[in-house]
This record gives structure tokens, C-alpha cells and sequence, in this order.
């Protein structure tokens, strides 16, 4: 656990208020981020069952599933029903003293109920209206709603992912929907800033399918700019060698040359001093063009030791590696443990991973548990 914490009001979000329409994971999680950095984030969830990731999963804690705990700590909520004129009463009055709002409602949802970018921002001025979707504010598909492995496979992102003889596999984490998070936080951080000197605040709009191919970006510039085609390389890199995982003994064992003066290295600690004057190795475009004979010399000679012992003989010489951890080997290591990433949340007899951020070298504290349905509903009759 994080012994050393910051409190809300130490934090650099302290006063701003953020109302937060999130389903599932974008924008909830960009809630997340700004409760953890100190902003008082008012969830508003639908009367009936409220946000669907509480019930996506089995029961954890208060009848909510885990992911529900983890993307909406620090949160409150309220439960209205925008669709009746008592509940839109009740949001716009929260809308009064709200700086920021922030939703990924399915598209066509905040026009039927009269709560769309244009009609907020002419009522308040000042608002931050920051706005996800799946595949973007425009273009021919701007109405269609998606998930995470559906933009994976839509943005070729998938297509990238695996080896050489794999299928198209999606990547484990759901890096469309909290990477859109993440760009929605830094829009309305710098629409934030903007509004200090204009007092005007404005649209901010994000959508997975831009946030994947920024992660696809590399591959879409060598294809684009010199014709190439991206091939997958498991754990491997098209611009290095040796640059990728590699069998041991006992386990496999990433190691990273990316230049030839740690190619030199390399080449020291395995006892083969000839290879970086070896015209087929010398430099790491020839290292490119002669790849499968480098390795041919170079796995049987990693395979004679452990994982271990490559591991303490590198590291003496600077030639960056890493051991691939199960889970569990990462979560028990002592550096993963001596940065605090596991924080204790308030009134609860579990732990969460917190915000990977500090300030002055402390990290955010999280706030408080993840709200029950409506539990803040006095809120909305301030």
C-alpha cells in the first residue's frame, strides 16, 4: 500500500466539479482520473440499475462488480431520469456550478434529450463539454456506437498484434476505451487552461477509433510514407536486433539492443567479441538484413544458462533485459511493490491500483469507495 498520499484539497483539481454521464469504461475512467487529481466528480447513472459495468461481472462489494470499483473510486452518484422533466431540471440546475461535463452516451442519446455540446455550451458558456465516441464527432459512421475489440479489428490494430503465424489478436488491455479516457482528461485540462484567459470554455471531442490508430501510428507511417506493410514480430521490433525474446534454460528472456554500442555489449557478455566486426553485423541495418543468421548463432548460446544468469551478467553490462513475469511475478516484485501503484481505499477491506502519477513525489490518495446507485441523490436537490 501507498503510505504516502495526498488529500483532496492538496491536489492540483481541487474546486473543479465535474459531471460525469460514463457507461462502462471511457468516460468513467476519464472520471476516475479526474477524482484521483482532486476535481469533486458527480456521476449522474440512469434510476434503473445505473452504470452496466456495475453489474458486468460478479458481485464484489455492495452488489457492484470489480471493474465498477475500480474506474469509478472517488466518485458520487446521482440517479436521475433525464428523460423526465423533473430529473432534466435536476441536471441543469448541477450544470449551474459545473465546470467540466464528460460522457460517452451512445450517439443520437444527448440530442433527444436536449443535453448536446451546442445547446450545453449556448446555456453556459463557461462549460467544458467533453465528448467520446466510438468512431469519431464525424464521417460517415459518426453515429455508429462501438466497443473495444470491434475498434481493435475496425482500426487494423489487431491486424499488428502477434507473431508472424498468429491470427489477429486483440491486445489484452482495453487500450481503445482508457487510452480515450486519457486523451478526453488532457482535452479538458487544456480547454481548462484555455478558459483561464478567455472565460469561455468549449467542445472537446476524443472517440476510440482515433485514439487506435494513434497507437497504430508507426505502422500507418511506414505503410503510408515507404510502402511497407507491417509484419508482426511477437515480442520483437522491425527497426532492432537483437530486440525481442528469446529462450533460455529456464524461461524466456527479453533483450533490447537498440543501438550498437549495446549490440557490443551483448556480444561481450556471450563471449563473441568478432560479431560487431562481422560485415553482416556490424550495424543494426545489416543486424535488419541478416536477422535469421544472427539468431541462428545467437539462441543456441542463451539456451545454455538460465534466465537468471543472463539476467545479473547483462544487467552488469548494461545491455537492457527483462524476464517475461506471469502476473503474479510482476505484482511480487519489489520494484512494482516500492512504487506504491497499490492504494488502500477508505472504509473497504480491499486495495485498488491508483492513478500512475505524483506530485512532489506523492501519489494521489483515492478519495473514497465507488459509489452505490443514488447515493448522492441529496446532491441534485441543493
Amino acid at each position: 500500500m501507498n503510505s504516502s498520499a495526498q488529500t483532496p484539497n492538496a491536489l492540483p483539481l481541487s474546486g473543479i466539479r465535474v459531471i460525469e454521464l460514463g457507461q462502462v469504461l471511457s468516460a468513467p475512467f476519464a472520471g476516475a482520473i479526474l477524482s484521483d487529481l482532486g476535481a469533486e466528480v458527480l456521476k449522474i447513472e440512469k434510476c434503473e440499475g445505473g452504470d452496466d459495468a456495475r453489474h458486468m461481472g460478479a458481485a464484489f462489494r455492495h452488489g457492484d462488480a470489480l471493474n465498477f470499483h475500480l474506474f469509478n473510486r472517488g466518485k458520487q452518484s446521482i440517479a436521475l431520469d433525464l428523460k423526465s422533466p423533473d430529473g432534466l431540471q435536476a441536471f441543469n440546475s448541477l450544470l449551474e456550478t459545473t465546470d467540466i461535463l464528460i460522457h460517452n452516451l451512445r450517439p443520437g442519446v444527448t440530442e433527444a434529450l436536449g443535453i448536446d455540446a451546442a445547446s450545453l455550451c449556448a446555456r453556459w458558456p463557461r462549460l467544458i463539454y467533453g465528448e467520446i465516441s466510438a468512431f469519431g464527432h464525424t464521417g460517415p459512421m459518426n453515429r455508429r456506437p462501438g466497443y473495444e475489440p470491434l475498434i481493435q479489428a475496425f482500426s487494423g490494430l489487431s491486424s499488428t498484434n502477434g507473431g508472424p503465424e498468429d491470427p489477429p489478436i486483440r491486445i489484452g488491455a482495453s487500450v481503445c476505451d482508457q487510452g480515450t479516457g486519457m486523451w478526453a482528461v488532457i482535452g479538458v485540462l487544456s480547454m481548462l487552461e484555455k478558459r483561464r484567459h478567455t472565460d469561455r470554455g468549449g467542445v472537446v471531442n476524443a472517440s476510440l477509433l482515433e485514439t487506435a490508430l494513434v497507437w497504430n501510428g508507426q505502422h500507418s507511417e511506414a505503410y503510408l510514407n515507404q510502402q511497407q506493410l507491417p509484419v508482426r514480430h511477437a515480442s520483437g521490433h522491425p527497426n532492432f536486433v537483437p530486440y525481442e525474446a528469446f529462450d533460455t534454460r529456464d524461461g524466456p528472456l527479453l533483450i533490447c539492443c537498440g543501438n550498437d554500442r549495446l549490440f557490443a555489449k551483448l556480444c561481450a557478455v556471450l563471449g563473441q567479441t568478432q560479431w560487431p566486426s562481422d560485415p553482416r553485423f556490424a550495424s543494426n541495418r545489416q543486424r535488419i538484413e541478416n536477422k535469421a543468421a544472427l539468431f541462428e548463432l545467437l539462441r543456441p548460446i542463451l539456451l545454455t544458462q538460465s534466465r537468471l544468469h543472463w539476467e545479473v551478467a547483462f544487467e552488469a553490462e548494461g545491455v537492457p533485459c527483462s524476464p517475461i513475469h506471469s502476473l503474479p511475478e510482476a505484482l511480487a516484485h519489489p520494484q512494482v511493490a516500492a512504487l506504491g501503484m497499490r492504494q488502500a481505499v477508505a472504509g473497504e477491506d480491499f486495495s485498488l491500483t491508483g492513478l500512475p502519477l505524483s506530485f512532489d513525489g506523492v501519489r494521489p490518495a483515492i478519495s473514497s469507495a465507488a459509489p452505490v446507485l443514488g447515493a448522492n441523490n441529496d446532491r441534485s436537490r441543493s
